[in-house]
Parts: C-alpha cells; sequence; structure tokens
C-alpha cells in the first residue's frame, strides 16, 4: 500500500522559496502543503507538513493516488484504486495479472478475446477459484460479427460463471451477447434502486458508439431475449430503466483497435454526451467515464484525471509486464520501441469489414504484408483468380507455404471452432480466401506470443504510442529492470508519479513558482 512519508520536522517546518528548493517538496504530496510569502510579500515559497506559525496565503489538504479518480468509480467496484489493466486479447493479459490486479486492490480483465470458449472457460474456473468472493476482476467480451454464435456463447459462459465484470470492446453495434451480459440479473434491492449482478464496461471511440452504451438496451433486443428464455420479464423491464454499460472506457489513441482519437478532444465529447443522456433518460445513478489509450506515463495519467475521467485504463505498456502472455523476444521488441513506433495494419476479426488495429511497426513486417492480403482481398474474387506472379510472391514471402496447404490448416482450424465457416467457403470463394488471408493473421499473434524466432518478422504485436513514452519514463530507473516491471509496480508508479504531478500542477496554480522539473517523477519500488 501507499504509506505517508515520515515526518521531517526539520526539514518541512522550514519554508522554501526557489524553484529548486519546490521541486524536492513536491513529491510530499501526502503531507499538507501551505502557501507562504516571502517577508518582502513579494515571493510565494512553500511549507509542507504541519502549519507553520504566522501568515499563510492558503493551505492544499494531503493528496492521494487512490483520491486522484472517480470515489463511486472505486466504492462501485470494491476497489482503492481508480486503475483497470486492460484486456490484451488473446489470454496476453493472463490469469496471473488479473489475480495480482485484484490482490493489490485493483481492476484487471483477462483477455479473452481470440482464444476458444474451452480455454476462456478454463481460464474463468480458475478466477473464479482463486478470487472467490472479490468484486474486483473480469473477462473481456470482444464484438465477433463475423461469429456472432461464439460471441453469444461467450457472454452465457461469463454469466453462467458468475464474472463480476465483463468489458465489451470492439463493438459498433449492441448484440445479443453484450445485452443479455447487460440485463442478466437485474433486481431490486431493498431500497428500491436497481441492483446489477454484471458490472459492464464499455470500450468506445465514437459518439455514436457511446450513446448505445449510454441508454437503455433497445426494447427488440429485449423482446427477443425474454421470447428466448434468457431473460425473465422483469429483467427486461429494469433493463429499459438503466444504461447498457455504467462505466465507459473512452479509448483514444490505443494499441489494437482505436480510431486514433486524441484523448483532450475526444474524453469530453463524450463526457457531454453522457450528462446529456443521463438528463433525457433520467438515471439516478452517474455513470462512469473513464480514459484509456496513450496512458504511458504519469503525466498522462494526471492529465487523464484532469480532464475528468474516473479512472484510467492502461494496455499496452502492461505487455512488458512479468505476468504478461506474451514471449521474452516480442517484450523485447516492446521495449525497445519509441512513440512513432506503431502502423496501422488490418484487424484479423473484422478483416472482411477493412477494419484496421494498431500494432508495433518497429522490427516487424507485419502491417506491410497483412496490407497487402488485404489489397489482394479487394482486388480479387477468388484465390484462383490471384495472378501467378502475387501468388508466387505471397507463398513464398508472406504464408512461406503453398495457398493449398494453408487452406487445408485454415479448414481444420475451422472445423474445430465454427464448422459453419468451413460450410460457407465451400460456397463462397471469396469467403474461402478471407480465411486463409486471416490465417496469416492470427497466426502472426500465435508466432509473437510463443517467440517463434523464425517468423520474428512476421510478429503481430498490439501497440499504441504509450509503450514508446513509457520507455523513455522508465530509462535508467528501477522499472527499466525487466524483472521489476509486474503489473501492479507499474500501475503504482504511474499513480505515485500522477499524483506528484498533480501537486505540482495544484501549486503552480497557486502562483507558487513550480519549475518543469517538479512534474517530473521517477519510478521506483513501491510497496
Amino acid at each position: 500500500m501507499f504509506l505517508p512519508a515520515p515526518p521531517d520536522e526539520a526539514v518541512t517546518a522550514s519554508p522554501v522559496f526557489t524553484p529548486e528548493q519546490i521541486a524536492a517538496r513536491v513529491g510530499r504530496f501526502r503531507d499538507p502543503a501551505h502557501i507562504v510569502a516571502d517577508p518582502t510579500g513579494r515571493a510565494l515559497g512553500l511549507v509542507t507538513g504541519p502549519r507553520p506559525p504566522g501568515d499563510i496565503v492558503g493551505t492544499l489538504p494531503p493528496l492521494y493516488p487512490e483520491w486522484l479518480g472517480g470515489r463511486t468509480f472505486c466504492e462501485a467496484h470494491g476497489v482503492r484504486f481508480p486503475y483497470v489493466a486492460g484486456e490484451m486479447a488473446n489470454g496476453i493479459a493472463t490469469t496471473r495479472m488479473v489475480a495480482a490486479m485484484a490482490r493489490a486492490e485493483m481492476l484487471g480483465f483477462f483477455g479473452a478475446g481470440g482464444l476458444a470458449l474451452p480455454e476462456v472457460e478454463r481460464a474463468v474456473r480458475a478466477l473464479a477459484a482463486e478470487l472467490a468472493g472479490l468484486p474486483n476482476w473480469g473477462v473481456n467480451l470482444i464484438h465477433s460479427p463475423n461469429e456472432p454464435d461464439l460471441e453469444y456463447q461467450a457472454a452465457k459462459l461469463l454469466l453462467r460463471h458468475a464474472v463480476p465484470c465483463v468489458s465489451a470492446s470492439a463493438y459498433m453495434e449492441l448484440t445479443p451477447a453484450v445485452v443479455l451480459c447487460s440485463a442478466a440479473g437485474l433486481r431490486r434491492g431493498p431500497d428500491g434502486r436497481i441492483v446489477r449482478r454484471t458490472r459492464v464496461f464499455a470500450k468506445v471511440s465514437r459518439p455514436e458508439v457511446a450513446t448505445r452504451f449510454l441508454s437503455p438496451a433497445p426494447p427488440e433486443l429485449l423482446r427477443r431475449l425474454v421470447e428466448s428464455g434468457e431473460l425473465g420479464a422483469e429483467e427486461a423491464a429494469l433493463a429499459a430503466l438503466v444504461p447498457v454499460a455504467e462505466d465507459l472506457t473512452v479509448e483514444s489513441d490505443s494499441g489494437g483497435h482505436t480510431d486514433n482519437r486524441p484523448l483532450g478532444a475526444l474524453l469530453p465529447r463524450i463526457l457531454l454526451l453522457r450528462d446529456e443522456l443521463a438528463r433525457r433518460f433520467g438515471y439516478t445513478r452517474e455513470v462512469r467515464v473513464g480514459a484509456a489509450g496513450g496512458l504511458g506515463t504519469p503525466v498522462g495519467v494526471a492529465a487523464a484525471f484532469a480532464l475528468g475521467a474516473a479512472y484510467v485504463l492502461t494496455g499496452s505498456v502492461n505487455q512488458v509486464a512479468v505476468e504478461a502472455g506474451i514471449s521474452d523476444d516480442a517484450k523485447a521488441m516492446l521495449a525497445d520501441a519509441d512513440i512513432a513506433d506503431v502502423i496501422m495494419a488490418p484487424a484479423a476479426d473484422m478483416f472482411e469489414a477493412g477494419v484496421k488495429l494498431q500494432v508495433l511497426r518497429r522490427g516487424s513486417l507485419f502491417a506491410q504484408r497483412a496490407c497487402h492480403l488485404h489489397e489482394a482481398y479487394q482486388a480479387y474474387p477468388s484465390l484462383d483468380d490471384l495472378p501467378p506472379q502475387l501468388r508466387a510472391k505471397l507463398e513464398r514471402d508472406v504464408f512461406r507455404a503453398p495457398l493449398d496447404e494453408v487452406w487445408e490448416r485454415t479448414r481444420h482450424f475451422w472445423q474445430q471452432r465454427d464448422p459453419a465457416q468451413v460450410d460457407r467457403a465451400a460456397k463462397d470463394p471469396k469467403h474461402r480466401m478471407a480465411l486463409v488471408f486471416r490465417w496469416y493473421l492470427g497466426s502472426s499473434s500465435h508466432w509473437a506470443i510463443t517467440g517463434d524466432a523464425s517468423r520474428r518478422s512476421d510478429y503481430q504485436i498490439w501497440c499504441g504510442p504509450a509503450m514508446g513514452a513509457f520507455n523513455r519514463w522508465t530509462a535508467g530507473s528501477f522499472l527499466a529492470d525487466r524483472a521489476n516491471r509486474s503489473v501492479v509496480q507499474i500501475a503504482l508508479n504511474l499513480l505515485e508519479g500522477a499524483a506528484v504531478a498533480t501537486r505540482a500542477h495544484q501549486l503552480r496554480t497557486y502562483g507558487v513558482p513550480v519549475p518543469p522539473s517538479a512534474f517530473a517523477y521517477t519510478p521506483r519500488r513501491l510497496a
């Protein structure tokens, strides 16, 4: 836990007036900060700790990292800190990571996206056993427009095992799956207020998508769920009175699925929308809006809270954590990245629609090769129609195997996962081509996770500019050593540094001569 700095009366009782002295005191944000004037009355200085004798200009109370975000967020989810470790897909956000966050009184989501249902169920069972009784953990539910039945079965799995929090990501429209997670188990408590069994978080980067999650579930979807027996009439009636999600994660320039919007423009827009819809629907509880994307330094985290975020969610930076389910080789590549070493590339799960996601560019040719595949998909109706020269190039440089052989591997995969895809491919050559091309996109992530060195140039590593910012901030510090990069140490240091930056800004607004160096925080081991 965070412990107050030990009192040092000899240091804290005397006022300081030079920028260098003030910068040294900013880190004592758990002590009251008293603003004082020098004997001439022309300069402002600082005293931390007990109130000094004589007149003071003003006092700032103690500041704690726990208080940077919204208190309702911490109360709703049973956490001490307004901080979430996001759900990196394919199990990169591991059960070990989620459990560590829960024990540290924060919240983490298991990265279920891209995994087969048996893998997801094993992870859910393990977390439910290890974290029995704890409310501060969850699992991802990813929008799967090409596999709606699998998405629905995943939702039912999460409900069946009473997963307390579900993070809905990559949604463009509401589906029966996400509405079921939101509405199942709704009831009124003894005080008449609506109680949720499952707390749905929704990741959004567009106002139109945010509107859907900030509104009650569509009546037609609720009616269908009642008719199918998945919801009771009372649950559906209550679902018409509350938003689909009461926690909205505003995702700016993040790794993976992203619209690359700047947080400074996007978050205020969604906050205004939240307030507008709350008035329209007469909600009695405030929807909590958090920030994600580009958060790799304490100053960035402080800025998100200053914009009004109730909580922050990190993703890219957690891939270098010791608990992350990705190879040491991939972690080394991430550790070399700077903020411009990212690029957009076609997404495997929404390949046909042309949806892109943000990946690491430095050290990998994945993005360029994936773009070539999508260009070929758009230009030709089937694999058989590929020009011989292009086909040979793809087989040599991208697949490293004949396309017929790749199709056999692809067919076997889908026969196990979703046989309907194989049946469709037999009738639709364009769909068959899409599945073959998606084999490369899906395999590239697997190669990065397992550390297949022969495929290093094809690694698909989801990454945003936050990774580069994190690398520069941690260089030469305690967190530069990979062995020290636990997900909890990353979180605590980001929050501790955000409190330092917040205190520096508070003092500056009082007219205290705070130098730029006062906003800096060097990572260290926190207990």
